[in-house]
């Protein structure tokens, strides 16, 4: 652990569903499944990343998140399946003749992938709070329609793209290029990730460039990208959202009202604030928020810290009952 960290912060590569997935732990939590342990929290904070879905773009967040909670609940984050670069020694897909599932680094695959995880790494009795970002919204919902034994006491869902994302401002920009021609991206890829680190680091900062006050540890991320097999498994998995995220799943909103709270940006390009306008008519009851603070869709880079100071005020009073 680095000395600048203030928390403690555990760092696991793991095979899930066959696929290598990084998880990231803040809190002296390591194993959540063991139910015969009397240490057990009562709740744990789970992470459900956007696309890219790389655990270290969470990380300062989750350890924001952490200290808003008085370091009393363990806080994960959890990659998608193949979008993380394994570590030396470690192949993308596991070497085994099972194939735990079909078409893991798909959508439907990564909403498997989550349930999954939670089912191998966290006991039954402990509630959960998902923190979801982007298509991490869409997966969880997913999740709460599949799996309705989850003992889920709040999902988060922030900028949500949970519906007509290829008709979104951003959505018909990519389409095209995501579905017909993300092949032609791969090359390119190649041949930087021969590039040394540091050269990486200084490109992945230029491309940033226009941000006040951009996160370090999503420059360290960002250099992931330089990677084949991550770039064809993000790329590939948001050629699956343009063409199946279409319709808001009312249905599992309504069954889960209560539980759900939505965090809408006022510029955002890939949820127009017409989305908003919208699931705010067709549910007057939800607690459906519209950011009034500016910040970008991919709040990671620059605004964890207000992000998660914020989630923290809106559960403090569902805490104090706990």
């Amino acid at each position: 652990m680095r000395s600048e960290e203030p928390v403690p912060l555990h760092e696991e590569f793991i095979y899930c569903c066959g696929a290598a997935t990084h998880v990231l732990k803040c809190g002296p939590w390591k194993d959540l499944s063991k139910d015969e342990s009397k240490n057990l929290p009562r709740l744990l904070f789970m992470i459900i990343p956007g696309n890219p879905g790389l655990a270290g773009y969470y990380r300062t967040f989750i350890q924001a998140l952490y200290c808003g909670l008085n370091q009393q609940y363990p806080v994960w984050v959890v990659s998608h399946a193949g979008h993380c670069k394994p570590p030396s020694g470690m192949e993308m897909i596991e070497d085994t003749d099972i194939k735990e599932l079909e078409d893991v680094f798909g959508l439907n695959g990564q909403v498997e992938h989550k349930l999954n995880f939670l089912k191998k790494n966290v006991s039954k009795d402990i509630k959960l709070v998902l923190i979801a970002h982007s298509i991490g919204c869409y997966i969880t919902l997913e999740m709460m329609k599949r799996a309705s034994g989850l003992q889920v006491l709040r999902s988060v869902l922030l900028f949500p793209t949970i519906e007509r994302i290829a008709q979104s401002p951003q959505g018909k920009l990519m389409t095209p290029l995501l579905c017909k021609l993300r092949y032609i991206l791969y090359m390119p890829v190649y041949l930087l990730s021969f590039l040394p680190e540091g050269v990486k680091a200084s490109l992945v900062r230029f491309a940033l460039r226009g941000m006040k006050s951009c996160d370090e540890s999503s420059i360290t991320t960002s250099v992931n990208l330089f990677s084949v097999d991550c770039i064809a498994n993000i790329l590939y998995m948001a050629s699956q959202e343009m063409m199946k995220v279409v319709e808001r799943d009312s249905t599992t909103i309504k069954q889960n009202l209560k539980k759900l709270i939505f965090y809408y940006g006022t510029g955002d390009s890939w949820c127009p604030q017409h989305y908003y306008d919208e699931i705010k008519m067709d549910f007057p009851d939800g607690d459906i928020r519209l950011c009034e603070k500016g910040l970008r869709h991919a709040f990671v880079l620059d605004a964890s810290k207000e992000m998660a100071s914020m989630i923290t005020d809106w559960l403090q009073d569902e805490l104090t009952k706990l």
